[in-house]
């Protein structure tokens, strides 16, 4: 199983051999559009301002220019060189076991399923590194074994699938979006290619009945093995490829033989449940009793649960096993495919929204009410609220900031519970962000294991016998077979729900939507094709303004000043820091004496001259508080204050670009959006004679600002050092306690290259209650110690000391 090139006709090519030819494709052609002003105007209007067809047919109209006659061509029609053109089929499903004497409604209903075939759905793709665990590797070594496969390349096909509901109060409108993503795995170059996002692959209406059948047994198998019925036929298609190599073209331009195989599957808890035939309450990977979730047991695995229903109900075997016979798992239908195996960890659901929110926070909330009075049980939790405010910026928080309530809840509720609940904490939120790393090792999973262990015997926590807190169990042995679990979130497919239901059903007419709402997505789904190919060769450099005046000879530059929070760019661990492009002339100092009164930093000249001293000796190792100012050059002229600056570093598990980049801006204002000032606080490199992250301090900013001297351009920061409170981080929350510094060293000028990027400091509070009216933007100045955050992001946890 080498992946070795072939032709079309699946006849290996000689080593070296070169790809065959693409299309020859005119620079300038812009098919299916006329133009790169019609497929920008396009992409803008239907993709991002999402405009309905009648309002884009308004809008054209009354700009009476040439696309005004899209109804000869509609930007989004169908061409006869279409992008990812993949038909949407149907297939009906409905009930045809035994029927009463007097059928109930639902076993008339017919039941429509939209799908595109996933073996037409395979010429655009965009591959990437995405799992190299065990399984895999067991899986093409168990292809191997067959002398026909030699060569070929293993495609698992991983799933995703979670009922969504679009309106509670327009009649039946929940779906089952089914998602699909491709992954190419070749054992001679050990790498693991994958899609990069995830398909639309399927949409089906939820199977509903009236509340008086809607508990039957009947219709509730019957509504199960719907599901599983339609997940069969739509992955029937892969199935000869399953056994017998196909041909199939790669983004390299090659042809190679490949083999499907179905891979794991991204699913809630209850979609879990659905998906194993299990009865509600077990663990969908093991055999533990449903009383006892905290035994030992043997892993579940299809040609044992098989066993068993051959056995029949020996002994109540079937009961024991917590399986439902009459139901039959759709990977039941191809080779290889072990749906227990196949189940994959849940970051989302079992360890943010379960563990944590419906689990931890619920306790504390328990635990306060049993252990206070009424009144003084109301009055910790109203602080705890405010607490949360402060170290966040938002007062009520619903199911989607869960993420966000885990940066912050920590800190916000010591003081109120004993130190065992505060540990308690500290273990799962420790163990979330090693689950979450981008790259998990042998030692990180020695770490995750003995985090599992603290948090289960901390003495707060009476059970584990809950399947999403169960599940914590199995991590490890996930994570062997599917590497790092960040990368199969059900995170990803309910971000899905949005593009591929949600607002394409937002953009329909409320009247027989699901066919709009395909269309829609075939639509989406072309201009992003097509932008993948005009950026491939390259024919979408610069802006669309900007061709059109190269076009003319005259080039015309801009500049525009965001606030991205993606950045592509390639992967280095240095931080890069920028000042913000525009300075603010008119609202701050324009030299430095005017700018130390403005600071109230008398000192502010001293400090410059030791820094550029700094910066024209930087062979001298000397303190700079140890050089005498008479020695330093004095610079006392014109400087440009900015309001920010934007760091760049490398950040693989947060939010990132496609190398791992990610930009942050870094905020030094008096008058923030016209309400209140804001100085951040950043992590600065201290230690410039070593690379990456060491010696890291945390500053607070108090202004950026740029000079010139002697031709060299200098952009600064004036800061206000926090020092470390203590030799180590905190006991029971694992962070580090930091104080404002005093004296006559507590400012500082520094290079902006020295700054790493922002840091995140909560007060610590102790037992007392903030008062009423407290604003989180005052939390800075009106404590003495703060904790360094290292929860707030996957980064912060891996650089915060």
């Amino acid at each position: 199983m080498v992946g070795k090139p072939c032709d079309a006709d699946g006849i290996y090519l000689p080593p070296g051999a070169p790809p065959p030819p693409p299309e020859n494709v005119a620079s300038d052609d812009w098919t299916p559009f006329h133009s790169r002003a019609e497929f920008e105007m396009a992409e803008f209007l239907y993709t991002q301002n999402q405009m309905s067809a009648g309002q884009i047919n308004r809008l054209l109209d009354l700009w009476a220019s040439t696309l005004a006659k899209h109804n000869d061509r509609p930007p989004f029609a169908d061409h006869q060189r279409s992008l990812r053109d993949v038909k949407w089929q149907c297939f009906m499903v409905a009930y045809d076991g035994e029927r009463p004497e007097n059928p109930k409604p639902w076993m008339d209903d017919k039941y429509d399923v939209w799908f595109r075939d996933p073996c037409e759905e395979n010429d655009q793709r965009q591959w990437k590194d995405f799992m190299s665990g065990d399984w895999a590797w067991d899986q093409a070594d168990e292809i191997a074994k067959d002398p026909n496969m030699l060569g070929s390349m293993f495609v698992p096909i991983i799933l995703g699938s979670d009922k969504t509901t679009i309106s509670v109060g327009t009649g039946n409108n929940e779906y089952y979006p089914l998602m699909r993503q491709s992954g190419i795995f070749a054992t001679t170059c050990m790498l693991i290619y994958g899609h990069n996002t995830f398909i639309h692959s399927a949409l089906t209406p939820a199977c509903t009945a009236t509340k008086e059948h809607a508990d039957e047994p009947t219709f509730r198998n019957f509504r199960r093995q719907l599901f599983h019925s339609s997940l069969s036929k739509i992955l029937s298609s892969l199935k000869p490829g399953m056994t017998t190599p196909e041909v199939a073209r790669f983004g390299d331009g090659h042809y190679r033989r490949v083999v499907y195989g179905l891979g794991p599957y991204i699913a809630d808890y209850e979609e879990q449940v659905l998906l194993t035939c299990i009865v509600r309450g077990r663990c969908p990977k093991c055999m533990a009793p449903r009383a006892n979730l905290d035994q030992d047991s043997l892993c579940r695995c299809r040609d044992y649960v098989e066993a068993l229903i051959e056995e029949g109900p020996l002994g109540n075997l079937w009961n024991e096993a917590g399986i439902v016979p009459e139901l039959v798992p759709f990977t039941n239908d191809f080779p290889r495919a072990d749906i227990y195996q196949m189940i994959s960890p849940d970051i989302l659901h079992q360890l943010i929204k379960g563990a944590f929110k419906d689990h931890l926070v619920e306790w504390v909330e328990k635990y306060l009410r049993h252990v206070h009075p009424k009144r003084r049980a109301e009055q910790i939790l109203d602080d705890i609220d405010r607490r949360i405010a402060t170290g966040r910026g938002f007062k009520q928080w619903t199911g989607d900031d869960s993420k966000a309530l885990m940066k912050v809840y920590l800190p916000a509720i010591e003081g109120h519970v004993p130190t065992d609940i505060v540990r308690a904490f500290r273990a799962l939120l420790e163990f979330c962000y090693l689950v979450r790393r981008n790259i998990i090792t042998e030692d990180v999973l020695v770490e995750i294991e003995d985090d599992r262990k603290i948090f289960k015997t901390s003495g707060t926590i009476p059970t584990f016998s809950l399947p999403r807190q169960h599940s914590l169990k199995h991590y490890i042995q996930n994570i062997r077979l599917f590497a790092a679990p960040n990368g199969l979130c059900s995170s990803i497919t309910e971000n899905k729900h949005i593009k591929a239901v949600k607002e394409p059903w937002r953009r329909s007419s409320r009247f027989r939507t699901l066919g709009q709402m395909l269309l829609i997505n075939q639509r989406l789904d072309k201009i992003s094709a097509a932008r993948v190919e005009f950026t491939c060769r390259g024919m979408l450099a610069g802006t669309c303004l900007s061709a059109a005046m190269n076009a003319l000879a005259a080039p015309l530059w801009i500049s525009i000043d965001g606030d991205l929070e993606i950045d592509d760019g390639p992967t280095v661990l240095q931080a890069f820091v920028q000042l913000a492009k525009t300075p603010q002339w008119k609202k701050h100092a324009q030299t430095v004496p005017a700018l130390a009164e403005e600071l109230s930093i008398p000192r502010l000249p001293d400090l410059l001259a030791q820094f550029l001293f700094q910066q024209l000796h930087p062979d001298d190792h000397r303190d700079p508080c140890d050089v005498p100012l008479v020695e330093c050059p004095r610079y006392l002229n014109k400087i440009l204050v900015f309001n920010s600056a934007s760091s760049r570093f490398y950040a693989p598990s947060d939010l990132s670009s496609s190398g791992g980049m990610r930009t942050e801006h870094i905020r030094s204002s008096p008058s923030w959006r016209n309400e209140h000032s804001r100085y951040d606080c950043v992590f600065v490199n201290t230690d410039s004679d070593l690379p990456g992250m060491r010696g890291l301090e945390v500053a607070r900013v108090r202004t950026f600002f740029s000079f010139k001297y002697r031709g060299n351009t200098y952009p600064c920061a004036v800061i206000h050092w926090f020092d470390k409170v203590g030799d180590t981080a905190d006991e029971d929350t694992g962070m580090w306690i930091v104080s404002p510094a005093g004296g006559a060293s507590k400012h500082a000028v520094i290079h902006v290259d020295a700054i790493y990027r922002a840091a995140h400091l909560i007060p610590v509070y102790g037992m007392e209650f903030l008062p009423q009216g407290f604003k989180c933007h005052d939390s800075y100045d009106a404590f003495r110690t703060y904790y360094v955050n290292k929860y707030a992001d996957h980064h912060a946890f891996e650089i915060a000391f």
